[in-house]
């Protein structure tokens, strides 16, 4: 006899509707035990009487496995999964706005649900007031882009006294080329006095996205020179604290982390507690006790992980139940280490073969590997970059499957990982990059030295040194050129025209030399051929 389970409502949702047809297909097939279901596959009887529980959607793989136990045609009902995921994400993302950012930091639109760090805040805002140009350091998953933008900015904008007040808030990251993208808004030596305010977040991509020293220096020499006592410019700089050593190299950076800078600190548990309350209560929910404590033990555990707190709060929050986030809610959705993953698979689950190849393509581009031991980075990419890879629906699709998710985000022009957590978090990411690390630096190496060819022009005689050339020709090869922009695959092929042309010149240089040594010895034979038969012809006389 199998296992007895508990009433299900079917019309309860797609997850009830789709479990009560599991279990309907098991009836069907004479009730085979949960156990003997297990040994014709490799799930366990728990992951197996859980696919038909209705608490959660099984992952495709655990629905297939339980249909064919069953005698059940795999191909309808992954069809008939599909349509149950589709419903049920499109039935949490209808559920109003959520209280939670996920994995998403928090903007200066985002103050009313920005609880936990008025202490921080108050202190940055001191340092700020004092210094003209200071610095936030942490660890990734610390807050530090949420402090400023939802912290100090709503501060800034509220300033009525003091020496100034901000006639302008900026915030930028540095990207690929700081100095050409922002030189212009730092206002120049001797010019009208201005009362601006500049927040750099993200510093650490000086060091991880742009690799030209001439545009580092300039940058940095911008943000630190002295305008004079009319000098109207003040700067905060948001830097992961793993590339804090790094800014020691530099003596006026060095002396902005030494005497001018704010660590980021671990929320204590009274301010955990805040930001897990605060934005529900905001939003008019209750979260459960057990659910409050648990959370803060998890966090406590885990060192900088309020971007896993976040995103498993709005996980817990699209399963709430009535007005009440609950415990049982929290584990569905995968608890604090799980639900970046649980999430991320089950999008990843309902693409088609062609969508998922090029999910892997799309969130590989969105990476910078790191190089003698620093961690792997996200980089933000353009569309038109990304629309080049393939088919523009295919893409679209892709790009709002993973938006809608929340695990990646776009400003129009731009789109990223939500957070460097999702590398780390999400275990088929990770394997990603690993296996292709070598490939990723490549194309990273690829992607700035086509973009630079384009910016001047796109000059024919483009030369890529013999050894890196080989390296990506093998590459493009393989890939069939596929994972190329049509940008890269005409600067390679620039490339690659110019080394053959190189190799013929090199050859007739070498056909011709051999030719002049051919022809000189052929000249000096005959040379002292005549000069042997003239002496021989004097003799004779």
């Amino acid at each position: 006899m199998g296992r007895h389970e508990n009433p299900l409502d079917a019309s309860a949702g797609p997850v009830a509707e789709l479990a009560d047809a599991l279990r309907r297909l098991r009836r069907a097939a004479g009730s085979p035990p949960y156990h003997q279901m297990a040994r014709l596959c490799s799930y366990s009887v728990a992951t197996l009487s859980r696919a038909a529980s209705g608490k959660q959607l099984p992952t495709l793989a655990v629905l297939l496995a339980y249909v064919e136990a069953c005698g059940g045609d795999t191909a309808a009902w992954e069809a008939r999964w599909r349509q149950a995921a589709e419903a049920l994400a499109a039935q949490q993302s209808g559920r109003g706005n959520p209280p939670y950012k996920g994995l998403a930091r928090f903007d200066h639109t985002d103050q009313a649900l920005y609880f936990g760090r008025d202490r921080l805040v108050d202190d940055l805002w001191a340092l700020t007031c004092e210094r003209r140009v200071s610095a936030l350091t942490g660890p990734s998953g610390s807050g530090k882009s949420s402090l400023l933008r939802a912290g100090l900015v709503p501060r800034l904008r509220g300033w009525q006294e003091g020496p100034w007040r901000p006639s302008a808030i900026r915030i930028i990251t540095p990207g690929e080329r700081p100095l050409s993208a922002h030189g212009p808004l730092l206002p120049s030596p001797g010019a009208r006095p201005s009362a601006v305010f500049l927040i750099v977040d993200q510093f650490e991509e000086l060091f991880t996205l742009c690799h030209d020293p001439v545009e580092r220096e300039g940058f940095v020499k911008a943000l630190l020179a002295d305008r004079g006592p009319s000098d109207g410019l003040r700067v905060v700089l948001g830097i992961r604290a793993d590339f804090a050593p790094r800014c020691l190299d530099h003596p006026g950076l060095a002396s902005v982390v030494r005497d001018a800078s704010l660590a980021v600190t671990r929320m204590t548990s009274a301010e955990l507690r805040e930001a897990i309350v605060g934005p529900a209560r905001a939003h008019g929910l209750v979260v459960e006790r057990a659910l409050t404590a648990r959370l803060t033990a998890d966090v406590a555990d885990n060192g900088s992980a309020l971007p896993l707190l976040s995103h498993a709060l709005l996980e817990t929050w699209s399963r709430r139940q009535g007005r009440t986030l609950t415990l049982d809610s929290y584990e569905q959705a995968g608890g604090l280490q799980g639900a970046i993953a649980q999430s991320a698979e089950g999008v990843y689950a309902r693409l088609d073969t062609v969508r998922a190849d090029v999910t892997r393509q799309i969130l590989l581009r969105m990476i910078s590997p790191g190089a003698g031991g620093a961690p792997d980075t996200r980089r933000s990419v353009t569309r038109a970059e990304l629309e080049s890879l393939g088919e523009s629906r295919e893409i679209h699709e892709v790009l709002e499957s993973l938006t809608r998710a929340r695990l990646i985000t776009s400003d129009g022009a731009s789109v990223g990982l939500a957070h460097e957590a999702l590398i780390s978090a999400w275990p088929r990411l990770g394997d990603w990059i690993e296996r292709d690390r070598e490939k990723l630096r490549f194309q990273r190496w690829l992607t700035e030295a086509a973009d630079a060819w384009d910016a001047v022009g796109r000059e024919p005689g483009v030369r890529i040194s013999p050894v890196r050339l080989a390296q990506l020709d093998a590459h493009a090869s393989r890939a069939g050129g596929s994972g190329l922009t049509a940008l890269e695959s005409d600067f390679l092929a620039a490339g690659l025209a110019t080394h053959r042309r190189t190799l013929r010149a090199r050859r007739t240089t070498r056909a011709m030399g051999s030719l002049l040594v051919a022809t000189t010895s052929l000249a000096a034979a005959a040379f002292w051929r005549q000069r042997r038969l003239f002496q021989e012809h004097r003799r004779g006389r």
